[in-house]
């Protein structure tokens, strides 16, 4: 049997999940064989966890693991387990990678020449696409003859129109790339894809969807096409985030620069990994920690968080021309009811009422029966993309 391996690289973890390759001419029928990451890369404590088709636990010894393991040896542990297994047969590996620049716009496979490209759009996406691309030169070490595909989460937001990606910069910056690229395209791509089949008869001409994880942002999406999101140059724009500022004045980076005397790569650490709920609550980036703790300051950076989201939605319900469906997707979009309550709420002018029952129980649909707004929340499935779209690419060729 032939597999496809699809990886998801972060910026201390490397997601895997294996298909079958027979399985992939259908979105909706793929099921991962396994699923599993390395965890804690670059860290003294780095884990390994692998799961079968049904997400239960499997035993699996990728060999100790020393500290500080990094992507490419984490591949390398990975490929020596893939080629331990008897059952297990790589045809194609897809890859996540953050940023596709102005160039490419839908899945490639991988050169020498495309790779260094894509390198040389590290410092837009730093938190990301350096670690998207680590595994790339491993396995082309261990596997020359393996085809590896780029599947990128900036080809999504391709489809926005001029007006909403150019920012009001004297043309010769325009014209050298300096524009809003938006991200999480795979997710949102995925969540276009299943949508007819959650939303049935239900109008979806005009949908936001709110990817809120540790990374977080909106998208509005007409007829299936992004015609806007919240993010934008990097992946920082947008609404605050786990450790991330999101938009704020850049008045107030120069004031960083020039009356507080940080350093460019001072204020990069600021807001890129010491601000969001971390900076504001002072107690943690992970939102389950925030709707548990009883300190004020938690309370602070989750209405901080929610009331900006309102925000952009009403910001991007505009763009639309009105609102159909809000869906709400990713780790506390799909596990944190509190924070959707608190939206959902907060667009009550839009016509959305929530069934409070359903919302405690994370049921798909939750908005109440007449509510004029549907609101859902639906699983993304990043992987289930990459590996899709990789099957289609090596059926091209």
């Amino acid at each position: 049997m032939s597999d496809i391996l699809t990886l998801n690289s972060g910026s201390s973890s490397l997601k895997f999940a294996l298909y079958p390759l027979d399985d992939a001419r259908d979105l909706g029928a793929l099921t991962p064989r396994y699923r599993g990451q390395f965890a804690g890369l670059g860290t003294a404590t780095p884990g390994f966890q692998l799961h079968d088709a049904q997400g239960r636990p499997l035993d699996a010894d990728p060999g100790p693991l020393p500290e500080r393991l990094d992507h490419r040896d984490a591949t390398t542990r990975l490929l020596a387990w893939i080629d331990a297994m008897p059952d297990l047969e790589l045809a194609v590996v897809g890859h996540r990678v953050v940023h596709g620049g102005q160039r490419y716009h839908r899945p490639v496979v991988l050169t020498p020449a495309i790779v260094e490209e894509l390198e040389a759009l590290n410092s837009l996406a730093p938190l990301h696409q350096h670690f998207c691309l680590a595994p790339v030169a491993r396995l082309a070490e261990r596997h020359p003859e393996l085809p590896q595909v780029a599947c990128f989460d900036t080809a999504f937001h391709a489809t926005q129109p001029d007006v909403a990606r150019h920012f009001a910069l004297p043309r010769e910056f325009t014209a050298r790339g300096l524009i809003r690229y938006g991200f999480h395209g795979l997710s949102y791509d995925y969540l276009t894809q299943v949508l007819p089949q959650h939303l049935g008869d239900a109008p979806r001409a005009r949908v936001i969807v709110a990817h809120l994880g540790n990374g977080a942002s909106l998208c509005a999406i007409h007829d299936g096409r992004s015609i806007a999101s919240t993010m934008g140059f990097t992946a920082i724009e947008g609404l605050p985030m786990g450790t991330r500022s999101g938009s704020l004045d850049p008045g107030l980076v120069l004031h960083l620069i020039h009356e507080e005397g940080m350093s460019v790569e001072a204020v990069g650490d600021l807001l890129y990994k010491r601000s969001g709920l971390l900076g504001v609550s002072g107690i943690s980036s992970d939102m389950r920690d925030l709707l548990a703790s009883p300190a004020p300051e938690a309370r602070e950076a989750i209405d901080l968080y929610t009331y900006r989201a309102v925000r952009e939605i009403g910001s991007l319900a505009a763009a639309l021309g009105g609102l159909d469906q809000l869906v709400f997707t990713a780790g506390i979009g799909e596990h944190a009811a509190p924070v959707r309550e608190a939206i959902c709420r907060g667009c009550e002018w839009l016509g959305l009422t929530l069934d409070d029952v359903a919302n405690r129980r994370h049921a798909r649909c939750i908005s109440a029966a007449g509510s004029r707004v549907g609101a859902w929340v639906i699983p993304t499935d990043e992987e289930r993309m990459i590996a899709w779209y990789s099957a289609g690419v090596i059926a091209e060729k």
